[in-house]
C-alpha cells in the first residue's frame, strides 16, 4: 500500500488555506501533518479540525514541524520565506500561490530550484493551465490573426486586468516571439486609429459575484476562434494546488509549472 503524501499548509487560516482544509478531509492521497498561521493569529494552538479526534493544532512557525513531503503555501511574502527556509533545510518540495513578493525573495526562489522542487502559479485552475497551453498553440499557428483577451470578475476585485489575463497575454506574446510589454493594449477610447498589427488587446468587465471568466479571441478575416474558461466555484484553485502538490512530492529539484502537471498527471 502506498502511504499518503505528508502535507503541510503555510497560511492555513486564510481563504485558500481554509479551502484546502475543507478538501483534505475527503482526500485519501494526503495526510495533513502541519498547519502554519501567522504569528499572533487567534488560530495558533487551536485544533485544526474542530470537533474531531485529530490532535493536530495550528502552529505559528516551523519549529516543531514533523517529517513531511511537500508544503503548500498561500500565505504572504513573510510566510513564504519561512516556508522556503524549512523546505530548503529539509530538502522538501514547495508549491506556492503567494504573490506580491520582492526582488530579493524572487531571486531566492529561483535559486532554490537548484536544490528542491518548486512549483509556483498565480492561478491553480487546471482548466486555465490547459487554456494557456491551447492559446500558445493557437497564437503560434495563427500568427497574423488579431488577439483580444476579455476577462470578467466580481465587483469587488481590485486589479485589472486580472493576473490570469496578463499571464495568458504573456504566453501568447512569447509564442509570437515578442513580449507583453511590447504588444499589450490596455485601453481604447476616443479616436484610437486602426488596430496595431500584432498587438494584444485587453478588455475588462466587473460585476456581481462572478468568480472568473477568461476568453481569448483570435480574429481573422471571415472567421474567429474563441478559447473560453469559466470558473463557477472557487474550490477549483484549491483542487489544482492539491493536484500540483501530489504531483510534485518526490520530484527532482527544479522550477516546475502547472503545464508539467497537466502534461503528465500521474
Amino acid at each position: 500500500m502506498i502511504r499518503p503524501v505528508r502535507l503541510a499548509i503555510s497560511g492555513a487560516s486564510g481563504r485558500m488555506g481554509c479551502a484546502l482544509l475543507s478538501l483534505l478531509g475527503d482526500d485519501a492521497r494526503f495526510e495533513l501533518v502541519h498547519a502554519v498561521v501567522a504569528p499572533g493569529s487567534a488560530h495558533a494552538g487551536q485544533p485544526v479540525f474542530a470537533g474531531g479526534t485529530d490532535s493536530l493544532r495550528y502552529a505559528h512557525d516551523w519549529t516543531h514541524a514533523p517529517a513531511l513531503d511537500v508544503v503548500v503555501d498561500f500565505s504572504g511574502p513573510t510566510g513564504l520565506a519561512l516556508a522556503l527556509d524549512h523546505c530548503l533545510a529539509h530538502g522538501k518540495a514547495l508549491v506556492s500561490g503567494t504573490t506580491g513578493i520582492d526582488a530579493v525573495l524572487e531571486a531566492r526562489l529561483v535559486d532554490s530550484g537548484k536544490s528542491i522542487a518548486i512549483l509556483r502559479a498565480a492561478n491553480f485552475s487546471l482548466g486555465v493551465a490547459v487554456l494557456t497551453r491551447l492559446l500558445r498553440e493557437a497564437a503560434t499557428a495563427l500568427p497574423g490573426w488579431d488577439l483580444e483577451i476579455v476577462e470578467v470578475h466580481h465587483s469587488r476585485k481590485q486589479d485589472a486586468p486580472s493576473g490570469t489575463a496578463l499571464a495568458l497575454g504573456k504566453a501568447a506574446a512569447a509564442a509570437r516571439h515578442t513580449t507583453l510589454e511590447a504588444a499589450a493594449v490596455y485601453s481604447r477610447e476616443g479616436q484610437t486609429g486602426e488596430r496595431i498589427d500584432g498587438s494584444i488587446g485587453f478588455a475588462v468587465v466587473r460585476g456581481g459575484d462572478i468568480v472568473g471568466e477568461h476568453t481569448a479571441m483570435l480574429i481573422g478575416q471571415g472567421e474567429r476562434l474563441e478559447l473560453v474558461h469559466r470558473a463557477t466555484d472557487r474550490s477549483i484553485f484549491a483542487r489544482g494546488a492539491l493536484q500540483a502538490a501530489h504531483w510534485l512530492a518526490g520530484r527532482a529539484p527544479g522550477q516546475w509549472q502547472l503545464d508539467d502537471v497537466i502534461a503528465s498527471p500521474v
